[in-house]
């Protein structure tokens, strides 16, 4: 396995495994990894000959008072990992590799930008949709691995392919849980020992929520009015938002009905965890 930090590197790289026909996998990540990246890397290395795995904490898509500096980091730690799943190759560029002195292009989305994680951070989805674009130029991998723990992430992503004729399959994969039903994320590691116990109550709402489409809910403002009194029996827990959208717009929905995307964005002390689930 390589590690590179330029464009040019792994352009080279690309270009000499396609010229001997091999298919390219990309899995975009911020880092600091865990099982949840892990079941991208081993899925992509399944279906493809050749697995980049992109490390770049993207300073375009946080908002002035967000955790860019404090965002955790161990490039060392990742490496092995990566290696561990049989990753080919990891693109780890600075920023001013990304965005050189005067950049000044960018892909921005309306419509499924606008709710949700959209709303609360308005400048997330525009740095997102330009930091994608940007790998899926430099890798032009076949496809290119998201989890739908980012479900909204993932719906943006596949729009924006489709509409700018982006040559590559887009490919979500499942959310990856702890035992006890925590969503796994890089920002767990912010918790406090009694916020980790208080941040179960995300996925405690989740499991009732499945629990009550399964019983028959039909009626999304009920479901998510029950969810959202769930989330306030736990003290700690601030609730950003919980939404019932439409899978495939993001559009606010009144009935329960495939596709159907309920998501939550939820703050435990000062860190914002998100959840959701799907019906497809």
């Amino acid at each position: 396995m390589q590690i590179v930090g330029t464009i040019k590197e792994v352009r080279e790289l690309v270009k000499s495994w396609k010229k001997a026909g091999e298919t390219v996998a990309l899995v975009p990540t911020m880092g600091y990894l865990h099982e949840g990246h892990g079941s991208l890397i081993e899925k992509a290395k399944k279906e493809n000959d050749k697995v980049v795995v992109s490390i770049f904490v993207n300073p375009m898509q946080f908002g002035p008072n967000e955790d860019l500096a404090s965002y955790p980091r161990d490039l060392e730690k990742d490496s092995a990992y990566c290696q561990s799943l049989g990753a080919d190759l990891i693109f780890h560029p600075e920023p001013e590799e990304m965005y050189h002195e005067g950049f000044s292009s960018y892909v921005d989305m309306s419509v499924l930008t606008e709710e949700l994680c959209g709303l609360s951070r308005p400048v997330h989805f525009r740095g997102v949709c330009t930091v994608v674009s940007k790998l899926f130029h430099i890798v032009q991998p076949d496809r290119a691995y998201f989890g739908e723990k980012d479900a909204q992430q993932l719906a943006i992503i596949k729009h924006m392919v489709d509409d700018l004729n982006i040559d590559v399959e887009v490919i979500g994969c499942p959310i990856v849980r702890e035992d006890d039903g925590l969503a796994k994320s890089s920002r767990n590691t912010y918790l406090s020992p009694e916020e980790r116990k208080a941040a179960l109550i995300l996925s405690k709402t989740i499991e009732l929520g499945k629990k009550l489409v399964a019983d028959g809910e039909t009626d999304a403002e009920k479901l998510v009015q029950k969810m959202k009194e769930n989330i306030e029996t736990e003290p700690m827990a601030r609730i950003d938002y919980v939404k019932a959208v439409n899978g495939l717009t993001m559009q606010q929905q009144k009935e329960v009905k495939a596709p159907m995307l309920v998501a939550m964005a939820v703050y435990i002390g000062k860190t914002r965890l998100i959840d959701n689930f799907i019906l497809s």
